[in-house]
């Protein structure tokens, strides 16, 4: 009989999954709210459901009986996928109580310190009047997010040098409700602003024990928002950091309780060292799972995590050692308006080193600067001997494309 694997989320990103899944002679069952979802036209089975509602996850589980229930790069997910298969009964990535850890950043913090993993000071907080407190407890400078979500929505930088003491009070109050207005449970973070590098860690997970990767060095827009515009493997930072960076990736890993899973952790590394920005129990998304870990090291990292999901025991040995980025395309920051075009050069798509160039809005679309990761208009990834290679090629490629806002 054919076994069966349902996929939550049917997304762009997930496609390499559900086309995995497939080559590995699985049933695959992809759900997702948006019936126009592109994963949708390689998966066997076609349910628009939305995969945050976890009730009618199940039900439709109990109709089409799938061997085991997974999610690729989406963090809401993992919570359903956890919930459906302790329900059902099936081998557990981690468990629906560790689930919530991994996806809701205030119970994120509470267990990395009760576990000791170094994190930033925090606090989580419900409403205006406590938020106003935690803020003065860091002093006023501080990252606002809400506690329930990703991509970079909702997160700012609340900056009291920025602002005059008579407009501080108007600012904290609109960053709240810019905050509070991504929060789906209405819960927000106020947290001390770390400084230094960022990185993420890319592992799988095997019966508990992480098997770490890479490590991805990430670039992103000055505050007050703080939206990825590129990242690089592998890192280029010092090795002796490095370590450090695996170690506490690893300590956050075994916290949070993931027994056979993939894990994307985020860490900044500050004057104090490594510290955690926030951890994921899942692939790392923006195409640095699908697409940089295979061209850096060799390693099919999303194969290795379905397999991982049906009971096999994935190959996680590196190929090769390359660099490999991707650059986002974007609006500045204050450009606002009506796209009039986005103008490629067609001979960058046959420059050697080039490996992708893909637009994702067009003449026509609205932007509204770089918010979120919404609001970025393409990506370009880039290989080269060197990251510095694949970087450098990267940003030259970025350069010759054109973008004019009406």
């Amino acid at each position: 009989m054919t076994k069966k694997i349902m996929i939550l989320g049917a997304s762009a990103l997930q496609v390499p999954a559900i086309k995995k899944a497939k080559e590995l002679g699985y049933q695959v069952i992809a759900v997702d709210y948006d019936e126009n979802a592109v994963g949708f036209a390689f998966a066997d089975v076609k349910l628009v459901v939305s995969t945050l509602d976890q009730e009618e996850v199940y039900r439709q589980a109990l109709i089409y009986q799938p061997d085991v229930v997974i999610t690729s790069t989406s963090d809401g997910p993992v919570r359903t996928a956890a919930y459906v298969n302790e329900k059902l009964g099936k081998r557990p990535d981690l468990s629906y109580e560790n689930a919530q850890c991994a996806t809701i950043k205030s119970k994120m913090r509470n267990r990395l310190r009760e576990c000791g993993v170094p994190i930033p000071k925090y606090y989580a907080v419900e409403d205006f009047t406590a938020f106003s407190e935690a803020v003065d407890k860091l002093n006023g400078r501080c990252i606002v997010k809400p506690a329930d979500n990703a991509g970079s929505r909702g997160v700012m930088l609340l900056d009291p040098e920025e602002l005059s003491a008579a407009h501080f009070n108007e600012r904290k109050e609109q960053i709240y409700r810019y905050s509070r207005g991504n929060s789906r449970g209405g819960t927000v973070m106020v947290e001390e602003y770390m400084q230094g590098p960022e990185v993420s860690v890319e592992a799988i997970v095997i019966e508990g024990k992480p098997h770490i990767l890479t490590v991805t060095d990430k670039f992103i827009t000055p505050p007050p928002y703080f939206v990825e515009l590129a990242h690089c493997e592998a890192s280029m930072l010092d090795e002796k950091i490095q370590e450090g960076i695996r170690a506490v990736a690893g300590q956050a890993i075994c916290a949070i309780g993931i027994e056979n899973a993939p894990a994307h952790v985020e860490v900044k590394v500050t004057q104090d060292g490594p510290k955690i920005v926030e951890l994921a129990a899942r692939l790392g998304g923006d195409f640095i799972t699908s697409k940089l870990v295979p061209l850096s090291t060799g390693i099919d990292m999303v194969g290795a995590s379905v397999e991982l999901a049906v009971g096999k025991r994935p190959d996680l040995t590196p190929k090769w050692n390359r660099g490999a980025a991707i650059h986002f395309i974007h609006a500045d920051e204050g450009q606002e308006g009506i796209i009039s075009e986005i103008a490629v050069p067609r001979a960058l798509y046959a420059q050697k080193g080039v490996e992708e160039i893909i637009l994702y809005k067009k003449p026509g679309d609205s932007v509204q600067g770089t918010r979120s990761s919404n609001d970025r208009l393409g990506h370009v990834i880039t290989t080269g001997e060197t990251p510095q290679e694949a970087m450098e090629l990267g940003a030259r490629v970025v350069a010759q494309i054109g973008v004019g806002i009406a």
